[in-house]
């Protein structure tokens, strides 16, 4: 095909119908997957898969590059490729009709690879991809034949084409955002939000004293649930509907049991507040946070189940398949481990497990975390890794203690500064925290008040801030006794060290 033959369409046209018929196709499948298996949508499919097969130091890059938005940017790149691929067939298309409808084909492939390779999966589940590629290797098909398109004596209209493409990527937004709107998503917000959870029979403590310094830009002592971290291999959040949720206990027990939403709901339950933190915060990062949980004793279920010797290991698993291995032993060691049902006297957000999920204090998320929970198995440590122990990253162990400057930050004026944070030590408690300035003295910190050892305490130190350059260091010592390391380690195999500094301009 040649440019400059005024009946033939130019290469940039046949290019933009690929990426336009892929695009169409794409919102036709998420449209598809929307009404039948929500999780089968091509795009979550293939997004799914890639973050499985991805290498570590993928995974650990992206996350450092783009932080919490890596799940968006590993969707934005997917259909980036995409768009390229199917430009790519739509140029040799022009040349050979055949050739677009088995680029479609091949392309759609992937998707249903993807999809049916799911924990739990079924065949159907490549539907919504099948429906994608009929829909691509249609639209190419009907590119216009060479011979047709020259024989045209009107040549190639650009505006028309133009308003077609146009007209066909809008209807394909809208139908991907009606695709968003409908499913099992909406049912789920909707049954969501007509839950009342019951009163815990075991509520949390009160409060003592001051728990929470009120100082700007500090965090606050407990996060809000829509500023709570959201660390997961979940692309597309799981949306179980509560009326079919259910929960299996199995394995190495005497008893097998299975709880459905509301049995767990009639059972008593206990209220605690809890800290939690991912064993990829770097020092002084913001993914870890403190709530009130309201959930079930796991030590309780766990006693029924009538857990068998050597079942030293407690698999999690999600329903999107993701698995966390717990110690049994933590589980019923006296320390508030629970299946949380609320959060901060709600239910459970959908981001954030809805409508069941794990809370062990004391442990990093990979290996107690487990949301949207659907399985409990009693093995062991020599029988089965979980998701991230597969992947290199060290067996269970306590969180390390940590603090962090939360303000100021970058600039400060003359006179007295709070200089103000969050230290955090789960299970074992803060019992003190220091700050210096510059290569200065320690000097010791105000502690907030808890009532238990499984949160963060803020911090408050009044500072007498001098004008220029400035480096402020705050380091904790845990309720044993024990101060946080100096020494720098990256979060992989088993959490982050180090001191949290910042540089602060006096002026």
């Amino acid at each position: 095909m040649r440019d400059d033959e005024p009946n033939r369409p130019p290469r940039w046209a046949a290019a933009l119908w690929g990426a336009v018929s892929a695009g169409a196709a794409l919102a036709m499948g998420e449209l598809t997957a929307a009404f039948t298996i929500p999780q089968a949508a091509p795009l979550i499919a293939v997004g799914d898969a890639a973050i499985a097969i991805s290498p570590e130091p993928l995974k650990r890059w992206t996350i450092d590059v783009f932080g919490t938005a890596d799940k968006l940017a590993l969707l934005i790149g997917i259909v980036v490729v995409l768009g390229c691929l199917a430009a790519l067939a739509g140029i040799a298309n022009d040349r050979d009709r055949r050739i677009g409808p088995a680029a479609a084909i091949a392309l759609a492939a992937i998707g249903v690879a993807a999809a049916v390779t799911r924990p739990s999966a079924s065949a159907f589940a490549a539907f919504p991809s099948v429906v994608a590629a009929v829909i691509a290797a249609a639209l190419l098909w009907a590119w216009p034949r060479p011979a047709a398109a020259s024989d045209d004596p009107r040549g190639f209209d650009r505006r028309r084409f133009l308003w077609r493409s146009l007209t066909l990527l809008g209807g394909a937004a809208i139908s991907g955002a009606f695709a968003r709107s409908l499913g099992t998503g909406a049912a789920v917000d909707e049954a969501r939000s007509q839950i009342r959870l019951p009163e815990p029979t075991d509520p949390a403590p009160d409060l003592p004293g001051v728990s929470d310094f009120g100082v700007k830009d500090l965090a606050p002592w407990r996060t809000p649930n829509d500023d709570f971290y959201r660390i997961d291999t979940a692309l597309s959040v799981p949306r179980l509907d509560p009326e079919t949720y259910r929960l299996r206990i199995f394995g190495r027990v005497d008893r097998e049991l299975t709880f459905s939403y509301r049995d767990l709901l009639k059972r008593p339950l206990v209220e605690r507040d809890i800290t939690l933190c991912c064993v990829s915060n770097e020092v002084g990062g913001g993914l870890v946070g403190n709530a009130r949980w309201l959930g079930v004793p796991l030590a309780d279920l766990l006693e029924e189940a009538r857990v068998q010797d050597g079942a030293d290991q407690l698999v999690g698993r999600s329903s999107d398949g993701w698995t966390a291995g717990t110690p049994v032993e933590l589980c019923v060691d006296g320390r508030d481990a629970m299946l949380a049902v609320g959060m901060n006297g709600e239910p459970l957000p959908v981001d954030h497990g809805f409508p069941v999920r794990m809370v062990v204090p004391g442990l990093y998320g990979y290996v107690s975390a487990t949301k949207w929970l659907t399985e409990l198995e009693l093995t062991s440590f020599a029988d089965f890794d979980a998701y991230w122990i597969r992947r290199n990253w060290a067996l269970p162990s306590p969180i390390k203690t940590a603090s962090r400057i939360d303000t100021p930050r970058g600039s400060a004026t003359p006179g007295v500064v709070a200089v103000a944070g969050v230290a955090w030590a789960q299970h074992r408690g803060i019992g003190a925290v220091e700050v210096r300035v510059d290569d200065g003295p320690w000097h010791e910190a105000k502690l907030s008040d808890v009532s238990s050892t499984d949160t963060w305490r803020q911090w408050l130190w009044e500072w007498d801030a001098t004008p220029g350059d400035h480096t402020l260091t705050v380091r904790a010592t845990d309720a044993d006794g024990d101060t946080q390391t100096a020494k720098e380690a990256p979060v992989a195999p088993d959490g982050a060290t180090g001191w949290h500094t910042v540089n602060v301009t006096v002026a």
